[in-house]
């Protein structure tokens, strides 16, 4: 196993190799966008820079149960603060309390992503803001219409016009939902503490356990590092030997990508159980035991899940250290708050 400051070294090296200064974004409205140092900066589309107006007015459509065809189901019905914008149950109600399908991810840090959905499937997070609207099992609405409805609000429309100098429309409800959401960062972790410099971050305990889990044995940061402790590849984990849900095969149609899921960030994870795509595993000592087992046969099943052996101590310092991801100055930021 590689010795502690020699891979807090290589860590470090990965994720601020690119880290440029804090940004900011101060404007006229009076709110400003402040990103956190252990984060890179933001790359914000061309056509939708942050300004105070736009995320204001995102903010006020993320907390907006109207958009849903019941009228009872907001963004952050599902994507709740206190949990990481997160949420507590295996599969969340959607619209007329339509069965969900999938566990929510958390929102932190999704100004980052690559890519949206657990298949990858959407490039940009404009783009994604449609799904929630239209999936039948989510809000069950239509796009054109919340833009009708928005039109006929006054407030509606002079955050509108202030934001993008035009009435409530598709484009405008995207583009601030987007901006909102790019302000929901998480980076005052222990762990980020720790690669800051603050030796005193961490426990002796998750220092233990920091050094299990990017060790030879238990191999986890080999899918998790970076940043967001994800690769953000595409793995099938065995968690079945058959799958309900066949992932990334829904978007490709290749046998090879049944199973396949994006690997999550591990941030925050002591407010975001249950865990898995299906929310299956309630407890990080039953991700552990998932992964310690080697996981259940299926053809494409990663080579990187062979299962290892693992002590009671062992598992509480890996646990140790997955909870010193929680960032609770994230968590109650009063910014992100309804």
């Amino acid at each position: 196993m590689k010795s502690r400051y020699t891979l807090v070294f290589l860590v470090l090296l990965s994720f601020y190799a690119c880290k440029k200064e804090e940004q900011s974004a101060l404007g006229s409205q009076g709110y400003e966008l402040l990103v956190p140092s252990s984060l890179g900066a933001i790359d914000f589309p061309s056509d939708n820079e942050f300004t105070p107006a736009r995320w204001a007015l995102g903010k006020r459509l993320f907390y907006d149960s109207q958009l849903s065809a019941d009228g009872m189901v907001s963004c952050a019905s599902c994507h709740k603060p206190e949990k990481a914008f997160a949420d507590d149950l295996a599969f969340s109600p959607g619209s007329e309390g339509a069965a969900g399908l999938r566990n929510v991810p958390s929102l932190a840090n999704v100004a980052y992503l690559p890519y949206f959905t657990r298949e990858g499937g959407v490039p940009t997070l404009e783009m994604h803001v449609l799904v929630p609207i239209q999936e039948s099992n989510e809000f069950n609405s239509n796009i054109v219409a919340i833009a009708e409805a928005l039109s006929q609000d006054p407030s509606y429309v002079q955050m509108s016009q202030a934001a993008y100098g035009q009435n409530p429309n598709p484009f405008v409800i995207t583009r601030a939902l987007a901006n909102f959401q790019r302000s929901i960062l998480s980076g005052n972790s222990a762990y980020d503490r720790f690669l800051m410099g603050d030796e005193s971050a961490l426990t002796e305990s998750a220092l233990a356990g920091m050094d299990l889990f990017f060790g030879d044995e238990l191999k986890c940061g080999q899918c998790h590092n970076g940043q967001d402790l994800s690769t953000h590849g595409f793995e099938n984990n065995g968690l079945y030997t058959v799958y309900p849900d066949s992932g990334k095969f829904r978007l490709s149609h290749e046998s090879a990508d049944i199973g396949k899921f994006k690997i999550p960030s591990l941030r925050n994870l002591g407010y975001t159980a249950p865990y898995m795509h299906d929310g299956s595993l309630t407890s990080l000592e039953e991700v552990i035991n998932h992964y310690a087992t080697g996981g259940s046969n299926h053809p494409n099943k990663s080579d990187l899940i062979s299962g290892f052996e693992i002590s009671q101590l062992e598992q509480q310092q890996v646990i140790d250290f997955l909870l010193a991801l929680n960032d609770t100055s994230f968590i109650e930021n009063p910014d992100l708050q309804p």
